[in-house]
């Protein structure tokens, strides 16, 4: 049995660390991926890296975010979108919760949704645009989960807030809701934590709802369609979703790489679901010691697991 606070910390290390192990492999398509015997934060010596001004082992946006979420979280004891944002806007311009303060590999929607907010438009209609259907509020909403106390509603609720910040499209809201529905039964130990939050939320959105309806037709959560590896909201879900039929966190995440693409938000996401499943004394301890930042994480991850092992 794995306890809860091994649960919480393999969350976090395991966003953080699927995110740097993916970095260097973005944009690259499924066959040029080396095979995942070679996949680690350091490339082979014939791959052509992404981003190769970056050392090996750093967070790249995806991690960043998901760590000013989760401090405005613990400051705020509640979700303030407007209090994230002004975070989101100081991680763009002077690399809050960076490493090394270098923010890098920014996404379109959620530059041009800082932006506005830099411009003093509010945080609840900042991401309102018909192309915001990206992974870039799906990528950083797992603190979320790790953090809420609330019951189920509160949480789907919450989770369609945060998204709104920099992607208000109802479908990038519905998948980091049920995201974080899954996410929660994985931290609870349920067997089937998928199935499980697919059946909570149909039943809080109800039939006769916008969001059930779209949950069906775009998501189509039932069905048994695997990712791509692309930067597609509901693609990245599905591509975690079929990394996590992997044994180990190691497996995971270098499945989730091996399609390329949208490697480092993949990994990512899939990562993050992967180390609440199996704990943190499952996540590599080369890519633990490797990892980049901890000096920036610690402080963060003991007041998550005091606040919620107390």
């Amino acid at each position: 049995m794995v306890k809860l606070k091994e649960r919480i910390e393999g969350g976090v290390y395991g966003l953080l660390i699927g995110d740097a192990l993916g970095v260097p492999y973005e944009f690259h398509a499924q066959t040029e991926i080396p095979p995942v015997s070679e996949i680690e934060f350091t490339p082979p010596d014939y791959f052509d890296r992404s981003h190769k001004t970056i050392a090996p082992g750093t967070w790249s946006d995806d991690g960043a975010q998901a760590l000013v979420l989760l401090s405005s979280l613990l400051d705020c004891g509640r979700l303030d979108i407007d209090n994230f944002g002004t975070r989101l806007v100081d991680w763009y311009e002077t690399g809050y919760m960076a490493v090394d303060g270098n923010v890098f590999d920014v996404g379109i929607q959620t530059g041009q949704a800082i932006r506005k907010l830099r411009l003093g438009v509010k945080a609840a209609i900042a991401g309102q645009t018909e192309q915001a259907k990206g992974n870039g509020s799906l990528m950083r909403v797992l603190p979320l989960a790790l953090w809420h106390k609330g019951s189920d509603e509160q949480l789907v609720n919450d989770a369609h807030q945060q998204s709104v910040v920099t992607h208000g499209h109802l479908r990038s809201q519905i998948c980091c809701a049920l995201y974080c529905l899954w996410a929660r039964y994985t931290l609870e130990g349920k067997a089937n934590s998928w199935k499980e939050a697919v059946t909570k939320i149909k039943e809080i959105y109800g039939q006769d709802s916008d969001e059930y309806a779209e949950l069906m037709w775009a998501v189509r959560p039932d069905d048994s369609i695997d990712g791509q590896g692309s930067g597609y909201v509901v693609d990245t879900l599905r591509s975690a979703k079929w990394a996590m039929k992997k044994n180990t966190y190691e497996e995971v995440v270098k499945a989730a790489i091996s399609l390329g693409r949208d490697t480092d938000t993949t990994a990512c996401v899939a990562g993050g679901i992967a180390g609440i499943r199996d704990g943190m004394k499952a996540i590599p301890k080369r890519w633990l010691a490797d990892l980049r930042g901890k000096d920036i994480l610690y402080s963060e991850l003991q007041k998550l697991v005091d606040w919620r092992c107390r």
